[in-house]
């Protein structure tokens, strides 16, 4: 008996269309995480290591969109492995399932770092995108979600002794964000 073939797709903003990333492949569950691959603490791929078991089959669309640095990449590929559960990204034309040659572990190291590296000079280019429209005078920073009066809603309710993360998940902010608007 086979088993399952569980989806993984990952999209950095709600703005995001996760539905391109693993079109036309049939699958018996997806879990759509809309989150930063900086690290392995996403809602959905915990769900998903929760709920994959022996035999089954995780398809990710790109090693990029389940984890941006070598070593989460190859803990998450080993730890799936382990179970017997295979692994495969859709675009790169990899799979893994634990029995695998020297060769597709050298891939698996060379592709990962590729992805890894591509991030870092994304980020560089950012930054220095950032920092030549400050001086242009250009950049204002990221546009405030929230008005005013909701800022002034939230400094209520902070004074009042709420938690921060009710108050952050209330207004659909991250507590980042929140004490963000706090420091201002």
């Amino acid at each position: 008996m086979s088993g399952k073939k569980i989806g993984y797709i990952r999209v950095s903003s709600f703005e995001q269309n996760p539905e391109r990333q693993l079109q036309g492949i049939p699958l018996n569950k997806k879990f759509i995480d809309r989150a930063s691959g900086k690290n392995t603490s996403r809602p959905q791929l915990e769900a998903l290591l929760d709920y994959v078991r022996d035999g089954d089959t995780v398809i990710v669309h790109s090693m990029d969109r389940l984890a941006r640095n070598l070593d989460d990449l190859r803990s998450l590929v080993t730890q799936l492995t382990a179970q017997e559960i295979k692994i495969e990204f859709v675009k790169e034309g990899l799979a893994f399932n634990g029995e695998d040659a020297p060769m597709s572990k050298l891939l698996l190291s060379v592709m990962g770092a590729f992805a890894e590296f591509e991030r870092a000079l994304i980020k560089e280019r950012q930054l220095e995108g950032i920092a030549l429209a400050k001086k242009r005078g250009a950049y204002k920073g990221r546009k405030s979600i929230l008005s005013q009066e909701q800022v002034d809603k939230i400094k209520v309710r902070v004074m009042g002794g709420d938690k921060k993360s009710h108050i952050a998940r209330d207004f659909g902010i991250s507590r980042e964000t929140l004490y963000q608007y706090l420091r201002k």
